[in-house]
Order: C-alpha cells, then structure tokens, then sequence
C-alpha cells in the first residue's frame, strides 16, 4: 500500500473529521473515499456547499 501525507488547514481537517464521524468511518477511510472520487458528503457539507453558492449568487446579482 502507498503511503500519502496530506497537509491541510485546521478548517479543512475539522470539516474532514466531522465528515467521518457523521459517516460512521475512520478519517483515513473518509480520506481514501473523498481521494478515489467517492465522497460521501455529509449534510453539513451539502448545507455549507448550497449556502456558499447561494451567496455566490447574490454576489453576481449585486455586481451584475
């Protein structure tokens, strides 16, 4: 098996952390998931996802 170090910020590790718990897996596992494409997104991620675009969108509307 390969060995992989990743450097991530505090943010992105606690979103990784919380991801795992809310998956019911290790962080390695979610990791290994998010890696090989298969990301299993937890509904805070999906809620935080929608809420950066919504506020994308408003952004564009005030610019445009």
């Amino acid at each position: 098996m390969a060995r992989v170090t990743l450097e991530l910020d505090r943010q992105l590790y606690l979103t990784l952390l919380e991801a795992a718990k809310a998956n019911q897996v290790s962080l390695e596992e979610e990791c290994c998931r998010r890696l090989e494409g298969r990301t299993w997104r937890s509904r805070y991620l999906q809620a935080l996802v929608a809420e950066l675009r919504a506020d994308d969108e408003q952004r564009r509307a005030r610019l445009g």
